[in-house]
């Protein structure tokens, strides 16, 4: 073999290496410490937005089997764990496989309901202030084209879409705003749950527009979510667009970079 053609081989091999060592690396970070999410829906408005781009920090609650990309960790339970808090962000899987993102409402134990579109939590209702309102234009976001103001929920007015904005106190003191686009809501009335033990509660920020823990998986929401199903805390949001790609630069929201999730 000719010198020139071992150099060739000996680079290849040497390529190769590097991305299999490259592609090691970030699998282990990935599994390990953080794990990228865009969000891709509005169900969180006006906390986070259709395009927000987030890290979501894997060690806040331990690791399941969840924790590996296509759950194949061969882990039973949870391991190095530590109990998430209410008011917390949190993606976890559902049982159909895909990832969510919601806050954390109800801990194991807890009694949760809506009345009127008010949230209580064990008799007790949480506080919520008015802050104003949240206007969108009824134009369609990311991806999969979804308008701010679903028309099954309410129509939008003079091409916008205007939500009430409540800042809500939950037991504890952590405040949050959420959105209230319809006096008649579906979740606005609910019977009371009480959350088993070894699960939790969650719900969207944006009341009226999330399929979320009043629901069971089978009626579109994700029933009660078991621990095992936890897969980490959103801290901070490291980019945003709200454009149908990452890539289009001109729909970059440069106010929300390095934005810290409340």
């Amino acid at each position: 073999m000719a010198k020139s053609d071992a150099r060739k081989d000996g680079g290849i091999w040497e390529t190769v290496k590097t991305i299999f060592w490259a592609l090691l690396i970030a699998g282990v970070f990935r599994t390990l410490f953080f794990q990228p999410f865009w969000i891709p829906s509005g169900s969180m408005k006006d906390t986070l937005l259709i395009g927000d781009f987030l890290f979501v920090n894997k060690m806040a609650y331990g690791y399941s089997a969840v924790s590996c990309p296509f759950g194949i960790c061969p882990i039973s339970g949870r391991i190095l764990g530590s109990e998430p808090a209410r008011g917390d962000v949190v993606v976890f899987r559902h049982p159909r496989g895909d990832d969510f993102i919601k806050r954390l409402i109800g801990l194991p134990g807890d009694r949760i309901q809506m009345k009127q579109g008010v949230l209580w939590i064990n008799g007790e209702a949480a506080p919520q202030v008015p802050a104003g309102e949240f206007i969108e234009a009824q134009e369609p976001q990311g991806p999969a084209g979804s308008l701010p103001c679903p028309g099954q929920i309410r129509e939008a007015e003079n091409g916008q879409c205007v939500a009430q904005r409540f800042t809500e106190t939950l037991p504890g003191g952590v405040s949050h705003d959420v959105l209230n686009l319809t006096d008649n809501g579906p979740g606005d009335n609910t019977p009371e749950f009480t959350v088993p033990e070894g699960h939790y509660f969650f719900m969207g920020d944006n009341r009226d527009n999330s399929g979320d823990s009043r629901w069971p998986a089978a009626a579109g929401g994700v029933g009660m979510v078991p621990a095992d199903a936890l897969i980490g805390r959103a801290d901070r949001i490291m980019f945003s667009s709200a454009g149908k790609s990452l890539l289009y630069f001109w729909t970059w929201r440069a106010d929300r970079f390095f934005k810290a999730v409340d």
